[in-house]
């Protein structure tokens, strides 16, 4: 999806900025056409000649030029069917957010008409600050965010910071610019994260969801247009779209009874949350105490959601989730159709550095008639990219 692509690759004033020489080569290997802009404090830490070697382009850093000619911004704006912003510093957020314009950069971002991707880079204690938290809500409401990630800082700190790699942020821009699905006017029912059922006033069962594949879905879907109607169980996660409204809930029970609420009204449903399968047939008033050496308790079926929407759908497309641990096609595409999904998601514990909690996944998506699909491991809001184009596009 990159090739034949203009992008215009934005670079401001962080050590992260070292990583724009991979970043423009990876893009130019994947058929793009990119021009960089360096910010002024830019060029102290990546090579302009370096970057010009890599796009075949002269670098852009000024208004002016050696001969005194004028880098016309609007021109630039104009020219581009994408720019991206990586590094962005938290200053460069700040001025973007609030609209400034002191340099080259900025200028061409205001002036730019097409599709703007963000990936932020700062140290931990920056990205934690309100007001860059502040600016970041009021820019992922504008624009698409990469990142960023969690490691090892320039600081020495570990924490949440890093800018996306290079590899991970040219697969997320070929999700992005994908097919141009547009889901306008379509209203989508998601479920994420675990349910937690109650054993007694302090105690619960639930299982290892984090809901991250499930809340990049819902930013994935907001971000084509859709209106997400986001069901979510207990999880740190947490979501500021303008086109998702999350219902958050508790129990299998309370996630069965908050999808009802909403059915009739979606187009479509995906089910990926890790609903239990079962819960305390009763839920004591008080703590239990600890007196026997082993302790019984009976289990009773929660409600099979899925079955129930799969079995319940009208006009609806009914998109399911699987985690297998053996036999894992065999029992996704068995489930595909005793749950009369049109679409199954299959996950599977074998896949090394996708498991629970993880950034990133691999999945096989199934149809009626077979696989449909193959992931390979990516970031999990590539993958959401995948999924939304895949059962979308051919349903």
């Amino acid at each position: 999806m990159l090739s034949g692509k203009r992008i215009i690759l934005g670079v401001s004033g962080g050590i992260a900025a070292y990583k724009t020489v991979e970043l423009a080569r990876l893009l130019k290997k994947n058929g793009a056409d990119v021009q960089v802009i360096l910010t002024e404090d830019a060029a102290h830490f990546v090579s302009s000649k370096s970057l010009s070697v890599v796009t075949g382009r002269p670098v852009l850093s000024s208004f002016w030029d050696e001969k005194e000619q004028w880098n016309n911004h609007v021109k630039l704006g104009l020219w581009a069917d994408l720019l991206l912003l990586a590094p962005a510093t938290a200053n460069t957020l700040a001025k973007m957010c609030h609209g400034l314009c002191d340099n080259l950069l900025l200028a061409t971002y205001l002036s730019n008409r097409s599709q703007t991707v963000v990936c932020p880079a700062m140290d931990l204690d920056m990205w934690e600050h309100p007001s860059v938290q502040s600016n970041i809500t009021t820019l992922a409401q504008r624009h698409t965010l990469i990142g960023p990630e969690s490691g090892e800082l320039a600081s020495g700190l570990v924490g949440k910071g890093r800018m996306t790699n290079p590899e991970d942020i040219v697969q997320q821009l070929d999700g992005i610019l994908g097919t141009g699905l547009s889901l306008d006017g379509k209203t989508v029912m998601l479920t994420a994260g675990p349910t937690v059922e109650a054993i007694d006033p302090v105690r619960y069962i639930t299982n290892h969801s984090s809901g991250k594949m499930g809340f990049a879905l819902a930013t994935e879907l907001g971000n084509k247009g859709a209106k997400v109607h986001l069901v979510a169980g207990p999880t740190h996660l947490t979501l500021d779209h303008p086109n998702v409204e999350i219902h958050h809930v508790q129990s299998a029970q309370d996630m069965f009874e908050a999808c009802k609420a909403v059915w009739d009204q979606c187009d479509a449903g995906i089910f990926a949350a890790a609903v239990a399968d079962y819960t305390p047939k009763v839920v004591a008033d008080q703590k239990i105490k600890k007196k026997e050496s082993s302790m019984t308790m009976e289990f009773t079926k929660t409600v099979d959601i899925l079955k129930h929407f799969g079995h319940a759908k009208d006009k609806q497309l009914v998109v399911g989730f699987a985690l297998e641990t053996e036999n894992e096609e065999a029992n996704a595409q068995a489930k595909l159709k005793n749950k009369q999904c049109d679409f199954l998601v299959l996950n599977s514990t074998r896949n090394e550095g996708t498991t629970f909690g993880s950034d990133h996944n691999k999945v096989i998506i199934f149809d009626a008639k077979g696989k449909v699909f193959e992931s390979e491991k990516e970031s999990k809001r590539t993958i959401a990219q995948r999924i939304i184009e895949t059962v979308f596009t051919q349903e």
